[in-house]
């Protein structure tokens, strides 16, 4: 498929990952694409930013614009997880949090607006369950999510006259290099990943890719008349109930 042919993407975090998977997937669909993250990504036009720096965001945009001439697709991917409850987390680690999943997602969006406006483009969040549930210690990160998905909705309400749309998917767990690695740490991996996938009611975990495959059909014109939606791909795990 060419669904983004002589389309212009920008991908945050897209070197790793989920935003890796939706890097290549855009790709391989036609889409000049950008990858934004620390350090330089061997495999894509890239930029090394700091997203926590709210001065940041209309550089990168400035930056894209300048070489392409424009933006069709934005992807806010890129974010950080503190391991904290709301009574042990610092206070520098809370605006890290949000500075970086939040504020940096809305700053992007903002500067990126007048060339969506002009291409009518799309913007997909990559929220999380998180923004729905929570696990302990996550306050950060889950009030963070939380905030990007409503940040969703106002976008799609406020710019659907301009013919930007804006959507967000929230993955569960999903087997990034992290996870595995998480994974791999522990002294019983098989069993842990038993143990993980049996909370899904499909029976396993997610792979990135089946992630990036909802996030072009959602920044492509074949889903034009769907906006201020938060898609849940957690292969059913939300959906099931704790026994009694």
């Amino acid at each position: 498929m060419t669904r983004f042919e002589g389309k212009v993407a920008l991908v945050t975090g897209g070197r790793s990952g989920i935003g890796r998977a939706i890097a290549i997937r855009l790709r391989s669909e036609g889409a000049r694409v950008f990858t934004v993250q620390r350090g330089d990504d061997p495999g894509f036009e890239s930029i090394s930013a700091d997203l926590s720096d709210p001065q940041v965001p209309a550089r990168i945009v400035e930056d894209v614009a300048s070489r392409t001439g424009g933006l069709d697709v934005l992807i806010n991917n890129a974010g950080v997880m503190q391991e904290a409850s709301v009574e042990d987390m610092a206070l520098a680690d809370w605006q890290r949090a949000l500075a970086v999943n939040l504020t940096a997602p809305f700053l992007l969006i903002k500067h990126a607006l007048p060339h969506l406006k002009r291409s009518r483009g799309a913007i997909v969040n990559v929220g999380s369950i998180e923004g729905i549930g929570c696990n302990g210690h996550h306050a950060a990160y889950s009030a963070s999510k939380a905030g990007l998905h409503g940040l969703t909705r106002a976008v799609a309400v406020d710019h659907g006259q301009d013919g930007v749309r804006c959507n967000a998917v929230a993955p569960g767990w999903i087997d990034t290099d992290l996870n595995l690695d998480f994974v791999n740490a522990m002294p019983d991996p098989e069993a842990f990943r038993r143990d993980v996938g049996s909370l899904h009611p499909v029976g396993r975990t997610g792979d990135p890719q089946e992630v990036a495959a909802l996030v072009a059909f959602l920044a492509a014109e074949e889903s034009g008349f769907i906006t201020g939606q938060t898609y849940v791909v957690d292969g059913g795990r939300m959906t099931r109930l704790s026994l009694p």
